[in-house]
């Protein structure tokens, strides 16, 4: 795919994109700052060398400086996976160096390129949690109930959740209020992006449907390089530009390729989200490129 070919399929990428949620749909609109916020930021992959981005490094430093820089601190900054891009030690060493200049709680998920050939030994190494082993685990706070969502560890063209981890959720979500808004973090989509290029996950159907019997369910998701949002009933889904390179839009070239891109270029379609969570539960997201 050519640089004109992909700005012709993403020629939205440079937008600050901004929804509110309420009632199921969302809304573009203003809103005032909420008492509750964080931030997601995905596939930095720490370690490329190719002429997408010559300095992967350096755009996960711009991102983290202008979150730094947000009027209202992050409560924390999710990472959804693809922290490297060949899961060396060194590699996870440089995004601990890199991701401590924040000045927000930390949360991190593997993508499938942090587990290449130690079945993410250097991964768990730098950033497992010694009470959740198995990497998947969830929290309330600011009224909500977070899930972080593990689909990479068995990984094989697509995501997959897994046995064991659908029973763990289905027992997690069991005690929680279905009045309670619900957001759910995984690497790749829990949703048929483009099962093709394997941008979907093959159980996610499972775990969605325990989700159904919630008011308010929002999934963010990382591993596509991209800006998309789909809604199915009362679930919004929405992937997240990478802070390293972007890639094509589904479908528009003949496999997912890096895109090579000018300078100014790139810096748009990177960039990083936030999220405020409002006292009546709703949430407000902005997409926001680096430029």
């Amino acid at each position: 795919m050519d640089r004109k070919q992909f700005l012709s399929c993403a020629g939205w990428f440079g937008v600050g994109l901004s929804w509110t949620l309420a009632g199921g749909l969302p809304v573009l609109a203003q809103a005032k700052p909420g008492s509750f916020s964080f931030v997601q930021i995905s596939d930095s992959h720490l370690g490329f060398t190719g002429s997408a981005n010559a300095d992967v490094a350096g755009t996960l430093r711009a991102a983290i400086a202008r979150i730094n820089a947000l009027p209202q601190r992050p409560d924390f900054i999710v990472h959804t996976g693809d922290v490297t891009h060949l899961s060396k030690p060194e590699q996870f060493a440089l995004a601990k160096e890199i991701l401590a200049e924040s000045r927000s709680e930390l949360i991190v998920l593997p993508g499938e390129h942090d587990l290449i050939g130690d079945k993410g030994a250097a991964y768990f190494a730098a950033f497992g949690r010694k009470e959740n082993p198995e990497g998947w685990y969830s929290f309330d706070t600011a009224g909500a109930h977070f899930v972080a969502l593990i689909n990479v560890r068995a990984f094989e063209g697509m995501g997959k959740l897994g046995e064991d981890q659908l029973a763990w959720l289905e027992r997690d979500l069991a005690g929680v209020k279905s009045d309670t808004p619900l957001i759910l973090f995984a690497h790749v989509p829990l949703y048929a992006v483009y099962p093709r290029w394997g941008w979907s996950t093959e159980d996610s159907a499972a775990a969605l449907a325990m989700t159904k019997r919630f008011a308010s369910v929002t999934v963010l998701n990382g591993h596509i390089h991209q800006i998309q949002h789909a809604v199915e009933g009362r679930a919004q889904f929405y992937t997240a530009r990478g802070t390293a390179y972007p890639l094509p839009a589904p479908g528009s070239a003949d496999h997912p390729a890096p895109v090579t891109l000018a300078a100014d270029e790139l810096k748009r379609a990177l960039g990083y989200r936030t999220v405020e969570i409002f006292a009546a539960g709703d949430a407000r997201i902005d997409d926001m490129p680096l430029d």
